[in-house]
């Protein structure tokens, strides 16, 4: 959803810019932009459907390689249009190239994000952590085929590390900032 708002921001900062930039380039790569963005709010809105399938657990995760690769199909097309856009700009004749080879690279993209999605489905029901349980139903650790029970207590962080560690890099941003504005003075 970040990756969208921050899309349309941009969007909207590319076109107030056309106001204040003169550059012939520039207004053209706006107006590609603009022409284009129905289908870059179209892939960004898939790809986000097929992430939040895929944050779902087993049976609901399925759709979400199909979903993704559904989006890269829409990716390609969008590769195509920019490859048309720059044959038009520079009257060079990489675009009927490309053409003629999308018809052979959608298909296989297709496929590949599709088997791929579905071999990490099942990689992770197969591979990850089981849960062992005690007598009283309660899970006591939980262990993977690869590893044994001390390695993946050991591999766990909580949230407190977690938390330190964020802390140690907000301090060494702040201190890296005043190092430089002194530097600068």
């Amino acid at each position: 959803m970040i990756g969208i708002i921050g899309f349309l921001i941009v969007v909207v900062l590319v076109n107030i810019l056309t106001f204040y930039i003169s550059n012939p380039i520039y207004q053209k790569g706006v107006s590609f932009i603009n022409d284009n963005f129905w289908l870059l709010l179209l892939i960004a809105i898939i790809l986000f459907v097929g992430a939040i399938f895929g944050a779902f657990s087993f049976p609901l995760n399925l759709p979400a390689p199909l979903i993704r690769a559904i989006g890269s199909v829409f990716c390609i097309a969008f590769l195509l249009r920019i490859f048309q856009w720059v044959d038009s700009m520079a009257t060079t004749n990489i675009y009927p190239m490309f053409w003629g080879l999308s018809f052979l690279l959608v298909p296989l993209v297709f496929i590949l994000v599709l088997a791929s999605g579905y071999f990490g489905i099942m990689r992770q029901l197969f591979w990850q952590p089981r849960p062992v349980i005690n007598n009283d139903g309660r899970v006591v650790q939980e262990s993977s085929l690869e590893s044994s029970p001390d390695e993946v207590v050991k591999n766990t962080k909580s949230w407190e590390e977690i938390g330190a560690e964020f802390r140690l890099v907000l301090y060494d941003l702040m201190h890296r900032f005043r190092h430089e504005i002194k530097r600068k003075e």
